[in-house]
């Protein structure tokens, strides 16, 4: 994965790393994002505001640190990577809810912040799709526009990606949220020929909507 100018784009010091669905393989994603990023002497940390499905320490942070080759940072340890941790495995909202708590999008973006005062760059992985709520009122697609942090989307080249990759577009375009990149992730591989489709289909689209967001294809890297 190229990400030299990904990262030359940037116009701030926190990205969002989301996908059009759960399972898309958006913390594969942010974890080699994050060691690429590292190779061109950048300070990079990810930030994972909630995780849901398990218990004491983020399943999602831990791969990031593997895939990174590092071990646990202090900002892991003492819980400002990972704000939220629910062992529920649903939705950020309901898993809050049965834990009897509150998720606070104005907390995330504090701790966002407070990283990035410490760190070149913060990657924030997304828990599901962009729609998906954090609490009664926000949604993750809120978050996004509220903050105006750039966008990493994660699709792929299965049936029913385009339908999810545009409808995830077209609600970024809508509420001005600035897409950086966009990874098709090409791992399992799926019917060739509608890979090859899907994937000159959404760059096309991509130079017409979103002229200055990179397309990079991402294989070999199991979904997470």
């Amino acid at each position: 994965m190229n990400v030299k100018l990904f990262s030359s784009g940037l116009k701030g010091k926190i990205v969002f790393v989301g996908g059009i669905d759960t399972g898309i393989g958006k913390s594969y994603a942010t974890g080699h994002l994050a060691a690429r990023l590292m190779q061109q002497g950048l300070r990079v940390i990810t930030f994972k505001p909630v995780q849901t499905g398990c218990n004491g320490f983020s399943d999602d942070l831990a791969l990031h640190r593997r895939i990174q080759g590092i071990a646990p940072l202090p900002e892991d340890l003492a819980g400002e990577t990972c704000p939220y941790l629910f062992p529920y495995p649903c939705s950020p909202h309901l898993a809050a809810r049965i834990a009897g708590e509150h998720i606070d999008s104005g907390l995330i973006a504090r701790h966002a912040e407070a990283l990035a005062a410490r760190y070149d760059l913060v990657l924030v992985e997304g828990a599901g799709g962009l729609a998906v709520p954090l609490n009664g009122q926000d949604t993750t697609l809120d978050l996004l526009e509220r903050e105006g942090w750039p966008l990493v989307l994660l699709t792929s080249g299965r049936l029913g990606s385009i339908n999810h990759t545009l409808l995830s577009l077209e609600a970024c375009q809508t509420r001005n949220i600035p897409v950086a990149m966009l990874i098709y992730n090409r791992f399992p591989a799926s019917d060739p020929l509608i890979e090859a489709d899907t994937a000159a289909y959404l760059q096309q689209r991509l130079r017409q909507d979103f002229p200055q967001a990179v397309f990079e294809e991402m294989g070999e890297i199991p979904l997470g």
